[in-house]
C-alpha cells in the first residue's frame, strides 16, 4: 500500500484530500491528512469580523467536517519532515510516506517588528489576520469614538495583498455608517511604492484612497513600534502617529518548514512554479501559501493550484513528464465599501486589466471596475468557500490558468 500525505488540513490541504480520493485506488493508495487545529477557519472573512459585517458562524467550523471519507485524519502537531527517509514525525508518531503535499499555509508574526506584540497588542495594536485579532477589533470598533487609525503593512510578501485595502474602504464606510467620518483620520500605510503590486490596479486603487479622503503613505519599511507614544518609525527615520494601529504583521511560513530544512529564510518551500514541485526533493510537492511561488497568497490561487496539482500527481505516479501549467492565476475581490466592489484578474504575465468575467463580453462582472454586481459576488463566494471550493468541486466557466478572453489588454501585455 502507497501512501500519500497531505501537512495541513487548512484551504489547500482540504482541497487537496478532497481531489485525491477520488482519483486514487483505494486498494493501492492510503491517504492521511495531518494538522493540529480542529477548527477550519474561513479566512476571507476575518476581513469583515471587526464591522459586525460576519458573526462567528459564518466564519469558523469543524475541520472534520470537510475532510472526505477514507481519508485519514491525525490530529497532532508536526514535528518535522525527514525528507530523505520520507518520514514525518508528529509530536506523537512517525509515519511514511511515497508522496508528500506541504499545505501548511503561512501565518502573522508581529513578534519580528519590535515593539509590536507589546503590552497594547488587542489595546491599541491589532491584527485582522486571525480569528482572535478581527474579533477582538471588533470589539475595540464597537465602542471607538474616533481618532487616528492607521492602516499598515509591515512588509511582503502577505496573505490576500488587497485585504489592507479592502480594511482601510470599508473603515471608511463603517465610520460613516456610524456617523463618525469627520471624527476619524483614515491613513494607509504600505512598504511598496503604491497601492498594490501591479501598476494598473495600482492607479485605481490610489484613486479610491483619494477619493475617500484616506491618506497614503508609501514606501514606509517599519523597524519598530512606539506603543507607548503611539507612532510607528521607519528604518530611514520617518514616523506616522496613530491612535488605533491596525497591522499587517511579516508572514511566515510554518516553523516546521524550518525545522525539517525545506525552506528559505522566510520558511516558504522552494517550488516549481509552474509544476508545484518542490525544488528540492522530487516526490514532495507543495501547494498554497507554504510556497515561495511569485504568486499572490489568495485562496483562489490555491485553488487554481489545486487542480492542476491533481493532474500532475497523476502523472508523477504514473511515470510521467509533469506539466509545467500553473500561471500563476489570481481572482480576487477587492471590497471598496457602500455596497461596492472591484475585481482583479492576473497572473504571472499578465496585470489586472479591465474587461468581463467570466464570460466575454458578457459577464456578468466587470474587471477593475467598482460596481454593486462584484461586492455581490465577494458575499457569494462564502457559499461558494464551504460547499464547493474547499470539497474540490471545479467552479463552472472559471478556468484554473488564466483566460485571456474578454479582456482589454494593450501592446505591453
Amino acid at each position: 500500500m502507497k501512501k500519500l500525505v497531505i501537512l495541513g488540513a487548512g484551504t489547500s490541504g482540504t482541497m487537496m484530500a478532497n481531489h485525491m480520493i477520488k482519483k486514487l485506488p483505494k486498494e493501492e493508495w492510503e491517504i492521511t491528512i495531518v494538522d493540529q487545529y480542529k477548527t477550519h477557519y474561513y479566512q476571507p472573512g476575518f476581513l469583515f469580523l471587526p464591522f459586525d459585517l460576519y458573526k462567528t458562524k459564518h466564519v469558523k467550523k469543524k475541520g472534520e467536517k470537510f475532510i472526505p471519507k477514507g481519508v485519514n485524519y491525525i490530529l497532532d502537531k508536526i514535528d518535522k519532515v525527514l525528507p530523505k527517509k520520507n518520514k514525518v514525525k508528529l509530536e506523537h508518531q512517525t509515519i511514511d510516506y511515497d508522496i508528500l503535499i506541504v499545505a501548511t499555509g503561512t501565518k502573522i508574526a508581529p513578534e519580528e517588528t519590535e515593539g509590536m506584540k507589546a503590552s497594547e497588542w488587542h489595546k491599541s495594536i491589532f491584527d485582522f489576520y486571525t480569528y482572535e485579532g478581527a474579533k477582538a477589533l471588533r470589539n475595540k470598533l464597537r465602542d471607538w469614538k474616533g481618532g487616528k487609525m492607521v492602516v499598515h503593512i509591515t512588509e511582503m510578501p502577505i496573505k490576500c495583498p488587497v485585504a489592507p485595502l479592502e480594511f482601510a474602504f470599508l473603515a471608511d464606510s463603517f465610520f460613516i455608517n456610524k456617523g463618525i467620518r469627520d471624527k476619524v483620520e483614515l491613513v494607509f500605510v504600505t512598504p511598496l511604492g503604491g497601492a498594490f503590486t501591479k501598476p494598473k490596479a495600482t492607479k485605481a486603487l490610489h484613486y479610491l484612497l483619494e477619493d475617500k479622503g484616506i491618506k497614503e503613505v508609501v514606501d514606509f519599511n517599519i523597524e519598530e513600534v512606539d506603543s507607548k507614544k503611539k507612532k510607528i518609525i521607519s528604518y530611514d527615520g520617518k514616523e506616522v502617529k496613530y491612535d488605533l494601529l491596525v497591522t499587517v504583521p511579516t508572514n511566515l511560513g510554518d516553523e516546521m518548514i524550518e525545522r525539517s530544512g525545506l525552506g528559505d529564510d522566510m520558511n516558504f518551500v522552494p517550488t516549481n512554479k509552474a509544476t508545484l514541485q518542490s525544488k528540492k526533493f522530487e516526490n514532495i510537492f507543495v501547494i498554497g501559501d507554504a510556497s515561495n511561488l511569485p504568486a499572490s497568497k489568495a485562496g483562489s490561487v490555491a485553488h487554481f493550484e489545486a487542480e492542476i496539482l491533481e493532474e500532475n500527481l497523476l502523472r508523477y505516479i504514473a511515470g510521467k513528464k509533469l506539466k509545467e501549467k500553473f500561471d500563476g492565476h489570481a481572482n480576487c475581490f477587492i471590497e471598496t465599501g457602500h455596497g461596492k466592489a472591484l475585481l482583479i484578474d492576473f497572473n504571472y504575465t499578465h496585470e489586472p486589466v479591465e474587461g468581463s468575467f467570466p464570460f466575454p463580453g458578457l459577464g456578468p462582472l466587470k474587471l477593475l471596475k467598482e460596481t454593486r454586481m462584484n461586492h455581490m459576488g465577494k458575499l457569494a463566494f462564502r457559499w461558494i468557500y464551504w460547499n464547493m471550493l474547499i470539497k474540490g468541486t471545479h467552479i463552472p466557466f472559471v478556468s484554473a490558468t488564466m483566460s485571456e478572453k474578454g479582456k482589454h489588454f494593450d501592446k505591453k501585455n
